[in-house]
């Protein structure tokens, strides 16, 4: 089969696209024939050794932590799915394995892909839809009624987010360029502003609030602005460094690690069929072409949620 694989850390030349063995499921394991796969910034940084204390890695490696396919055989003990279905996940980071033909996926990060949604669409919804339920829910504790701003809301996580944060019942101000506000006003947010100036203060954005959802990357100096957005007593989880806290008010920060989560995902399956989050895909581009879409990506030339596509 084919597969995409680097053989050493480094830039996106690393990246091969070559012939390897086609992998048999052991004991739990379920093997997946891959219709799509897609591209999360953490691809690019275990590409390039920044995380391999975290995420220790075997090479050569196979990138590709989202998954859309189907069940191509079941390994010993897998109950409740068959060959043939459709199905979703997001992969082990230390192993993942999305950019090829045919990939092992434990059968307990599996979960039915959306009936609504093209099957290679769906491999835009685990690691982001991951991330933002664990931040809307976990980190957040997000109650009905709350304030909610999200920073960054037009991206994979951020959409998403808002949509849960609006589902939940939240009223949420959602801050990105003006490109992305009609899709956010789409996806019900009360008010819609374009990037934060950090020196107007809360007050220019209608805060403080008791949720701030932060997605862009920032200065030290600049995050610790963003506290000053959290309401006393609530709380700023982020995805793209430390929010410092304040105890004096009782604000409390947190910080995300999105893991695997089969139950989790299986919800967000059922909210897309029930036409309660919308997945937003700008670009598919075919796993042949992966190294360029890791290199338009530390360009900062991808358009947005990227599925990349397996024949």
């Amino acid at each position: 089969m084919k597969a995409i694989r680097f053989h050493e850390f480094g830039s996106s030349d690393v990246l091969r696209y070559e012939d390897v063995d086609r992998p048999v499921p052991g004991s739990g394991q379920v093997l997946v024939r891959v219709a799509a796969t897609s591209f999360n910034p953490v691809d690019d940084h275990i590409r390039a050794g920044v995380l391999a204390e975290m995420i220790p890695i075997a090479l050569p490696y196979v990138p590709g932590i989202d998954l859309a396919g189907t069940v191509a055989e079941l390994g010993a003990g897998v109950t409740g799915l068959e060959v043939g279905d459709r199905v979703v996940a997001m992969l082990p980071l230390d192993s993942a394995g999305g950019a090829a033909e045919y990939v092992l996926a434990p059968a307990a990060s599996l979960t039915a892909a959306p009936r609504t949604t093209e099957l290679a669409d769906a491999a835009a919804l685990p690691l982001t839809g991951l991330a933002a339920w664990q931040t809307v829910y976990e980190l957040a504790e997000l109650k009905p009624g709350q304030t909610v701003l999200v920073n960054g809301a037009g991206g994979a996580v951020g959409g998403l987010v808002v949509q849960l944060a609006v589902d939940a019942g939240a009223k949420v101000t959602a801050v990105d360029a003006p490109t992305h506000a009609d899709r956010l006003r789409g996806y019900g947010a009360d008010r819609v502003v374009g990037p934060l100036d950090l020196a107007a203060g809360p007050a220019a954005v209608g805060g403080p609030f008791q949720v701030v959802v932060n997605h862009v990357r920032a200065s030290p100096e600049e995050l610790a602005r963003l506290t000053e957005y959290v309401a006393d007593g609530g709380v700023a989880a982020s995805t793209a460094g430390p929010v410092p806290e304040d105890p004096a008010r009782g604000v409390r920060s947190a910080s995300l690690w999105v893991r695997s989560d089969g139950a989790q995902l299986a919800e967000l399956v059922a909210r897309v069929d029930a036409g309660r989050l919308r997945l937003h895909v700008a670009a598919r581009r075919p796993v042949a072409g992966l190294a360029a879409v890791h290199e338009d990506a530390g360009a900062g030339r991808l358009p947005g949620k990227t599925v990349v596509l397996v024949p």
